[in-house]
């Protein structure tokens, strides 16, 4: 199999909106079988083709990278970035989980108390109203801290250790089901449809 053909592919329903990643060769599949169309992604506007129209395009607007390009009997062919599913319009329902990771993420791995940005090795997570108080393990009730921060705050609210949060804490929309790819894969033309973030170990309540 070329390698091309793992490369991953965007898709999205009848709505526009991202549901799933998925490799080349299964989405070359949908496109022949008429489910999907490509969407290419031009300046500011994107285009649709169905297959024969996405084999011409290719021919005359070769891709700057050899892994975009499956090669074939008759015409080499461009690895799409995005495809548009022609009659599915759900959302997954999966709900994204509540880990370390994904507070670090929604938080750009920046201490909610001091600002500083820091690697994951040197942040905590926090209960912003403790447990002692009753606080919850929630989106809203969990902040990504400093260990020196989440030391001085200790078991406190953050008014009692005259301390104050960047921003309320809150649920990301991150798209769950995106998880198949990691973060550092995700391509330029995805960025208006998805945010990536998803890890495995759901946080104890």
């Amino acid at each position: 199999m070329e390698a091309a053909l793992t490369e991953p592919v965007l898709v999205l329903n009848r709505l526009w909106q991202a549901v799933n990643v998925i490799d080349a060769k299964r989405a070359f599949g949908l496109i022949l079988t008429g489910h999907a169309s490509v969407v290419h992604a031009d300046d500011d506007d994107f285009r649709i083709f169905d297959m024969m129209d996405w084999i011409d395009f290719s021919r005359y607007n070769p891709p700057v990278s050899e892994i975009e390009m499956v090669h074939t009997v008759r015409h080499p062919i461009r690895v799409p970035k995005i495809i548009l599913l022609s009659i599915f319009d759900e959302m997954p329902k999966k709900e994204l989980k509540l880990t370390r990771k994904n507070v670090f993420e929604r938080d750009k791995y920046q201490c909610q108390y001091c600002f500083k940005k820091l690697p994951p090795e040197e942040l905590n997570l926090d209960h912003v109203i403790p447990r002692d108080y009753g606080g919850k393990t929630t989106w809203e009730n969990i902040v990504c801290s400093c260990v020196p921060c989440n030391s001085r705050k200790s078991n406190r609210l953050p008014h009692e250790a005259n301390m104050r949060l960047i921003r309320k804490a809150s649920k990301p929309r991150w798209r769950p089901v995106i998880s198949l790819v990691a973060r550092g894969r995700k391509l330029e033309e995805w960025k208006r449809f998805i945010d990536i973030a998803y890890w495995n170990v759901e946080l104890e309540s």
